[in-house]
């Protein structure tokens, strides 16, 4: 049971909120995504996040993510600049504290050489689109979530190694349907696959925070 009512609460509210996505119903909205992301910190908590400093970390940067998915509820360009500022933060989070766990170097420098190329390619996608305020803060999360996304697949964390990759893999993923909805064409489809995809990043993250 101590899984089951988080994970309930997830599952329920991300169907409430794609209901809410779909029918552009923006009072569900501002109900449902709050709750689902209250659902992976509720789940950090409950598997142990706050025992250790491995886990305290995650946490911290759950929170800031958790904190991003409410500013991203207004299409504002403030608030999505907070929101984006609330993301990079819970990426750096999480990229120290899958260093904390052990990161070889070489092998760390080598996959964000590799990793170095897909992230020039979106950068390159989403230029035409963007706003002159807006490149070097998309800039600046980019190279974030790259560096995050080189240390969860080169750190060791034991038992908790499968759940940060995949984790941050989902999360990496899912932003490239947040990046094409909000700067390159808004239309369901993108929150369709991008939202359960960034949901299951996050609950992968809040079980790594167990170990």
């Amino acid at each position: 049971m101590t899984l089951v009512l988080p994970l309930a609460l997830i599952g329920l509210a991300l169907a409430a909120l794609l209901m809410a996505e779909q029918r552009e119903h923006a009072a569900l909205q501002r109900v449902a995504k709050p709750l689902a992301s209250l659902g992976f910190l509720w789940l950090a908590w409950r598997v142990g996040a706050g025992e250790h400093d491995f886990g305290r970390v995650l946490f911290v940067a759950l929170v800031a993510c958790a904190l991003g998915d409410v500013c991203l509820l207004s299409r504002r360009p403030a608030w999505f600049l907070a929101g984006l500022s609330a993301f990079l933060i819970g990426h750096a989070g999480y990229a120290w504290a899958f260093a904390s766990r052990g990161v070889a170097p070489t092998p760390a420098l080598a996959l964000a050489a590799v990793l170095a190329l897909p992230a020039w390619a979106v950068v390159r996608w989403l230029r035409p689109f963007l706003e002159p305020g807006m490149r070097v803060p998309v800039l600046a999360y980019v190279v974030a979530i790259t560096a995050m996304l080189a240390c969860a697949w080169t750190c060791d964390a034991g038992l908790a190694t499968p759940w940060i990759r995949a984790g941050a893999t989902a999360f990496y993923l899912s932003d490239l349907a947040v990046a094409r909805d909000v700067f390159v064409r808004r239309e369901f489809f993108n929150r369709a696959w991008g939202l359960p995809l960034y949901y299951g990043a996050q609950v992968c993250i809040a079980i790594a925070a167990s170990r």
